[in-house]
């Protein structure tokens, strides 16, 4: 899989990845998002509801819905949130979305541990770079974002474990119909890295579509500079890890590092050669410069369920992981947001049925 950090927010400004100015795309964007959040107020019609794990009964959990898409998320929480580890983003975790007659995001996962680094369920995010990590003496602090001001430890890292969180930093919500505004606010003045960060999760309306909208600025006297990817954790309709899965891109893939010998490698797609009992992991090359490559399919071509999965800045790298029950192409931007210079980036999930003809045979339309 891929690394780790954690962040949250999302607001509006616009700057471009490559030099933190606003530009016109960016405004759009943000504007778009602004307006499905904005749709409804927050009040009567948004409820929690209850956490749809039972092994963590206490999870606080909403439900958005635009009628033709409804999701379940798992909301922040350092005392009683679903998941407390220090590699993914505390934000939009999506416990179910269902659309179409089709599910997409769930556990996939057998152990639940709350403070485990990847008991956590789809799309989530990964900040790859601890900031300040690097110049941290040990015991020292660094920032993660959409985690906080985490402790460095004594032995070398290697894996992912879940380090001592020495301040969470600041959550604020807001819940509306149809989108949850998450802004998460981190100092560390040791280390020179603060950063506020918002990201909304929102169903736009008279759409079968989800979208991931940041906004990320720098708020201590160092810009930040990182890599993201988004792990996606996709489990169509519940099935496990298999034949029926294809994930197409616009590409010519050439892998390389690949780890397992069950996924096959063909023009600009990736096929399971049976079902599988262990991960496999590789990375992929041979995307461009342009926003147009990020553009991932992936369709389980016997239930019908496909995503579509797009976003407004260029890849900078790829890794495609999978386990029995989880297919997750993970997709990376590179990200960086200085004081008054923000970044703001949008990742698109389109949710669609495939027409009879081109599901497998033996499966009713």
């Amino acid at each position: 899989m891929g690394n780790s950090a954690m962040e949250a927010k999302n607001s509006p400004s616009a700057a471009a990845a490559d030099t933190g100015m606003a530009t016109r795309d960016d405004r759009r964007t943000l504007l778009k998002a602004m307006a499905a959040a904005m749709l409804l107020p927050s009040a009567a019609r948004t409820m929690p509801v209850p956490s749809p794990d039972p092994e963590a009964p206490q999870a606080p959990a909403v439900q958005i819905d635009n009628g033709l898409v409804r999701a379940v998320l798992f909301m922040p929480d350092a005392e009683r949130g679903y998941y407390r580890g220090t590699r993914f983003d505390w934000s939009g975790a999506v416990a179910d979305l269902q659309a179409g007659g089709h599910s997409y995001f769930g556990r996939w996962f057998p152990d639940y541990d709350p403070r485990k680094h990847d008991a956590i369920p789809g799309p989530v995010q990964d900040y790859v770079t601890g900031q300040g990590f690097d110049a941290a003496p040990v015991g020292g602090t660094f920032v993660k974002i959409g985690v906080g001001v985490l402790r460095k430890p004594a032995e070398p890292i290697r894996g992912f474990p879940t380090l001592e969180i020495v301040d969470g930093g600041k959550w604020t919500t807001r819940v509306r119909r149809n989108a949850v505004v998450f802004i998460h606010e981190v100092s560390d003045p040791a280390s020179g890295y603060g950063y506020r960060y918002v990201k909304t999760v929102a169903l736009p309306p008279g759409r079968r579509q989800l979208t991931l909208t940041h906004r990320l600025e720098s708020t201590g006297k160092n810009p930040i500079d990182t890599e993201m990817y988004d792990h996606n954790f996709f489990v169509l309709d519940g099935q496990p890890s298999g034949p029926d899965v294809e994930v197409r891109f616009p590409w010519t893939l050439e892998a390389f590092n690949v780890r397992g010998d069950m996924v096959a490698v063909s023009a600009n797609k990736l096929n399971y050669r049976g079902a599988i009992d262990r991960p496999v992991r590789m990375q992929l090359k041979g995307f461009g410069p342009d926003s147009r490559d990020y553009d991932i399919r992936v369709e389980n071509r016997r239930t019908g369920a496909g995503v579509r999965v797009t976003a407004d800045k260029p890849l900078s790298d790829f890794v495609f992981w999978t386990s029995p029950r989880t297919t997750c192409p993970e997709a990376y931007i590179h990200v960086h947001a200085e004081r008054g210079r923000p970044m703001t980036w949008q990742i698109t999930y389109d949710f669609y049925s495939l027409p009879a003809a081109e599901r497998l045979a033996g499966q009713p339309a």
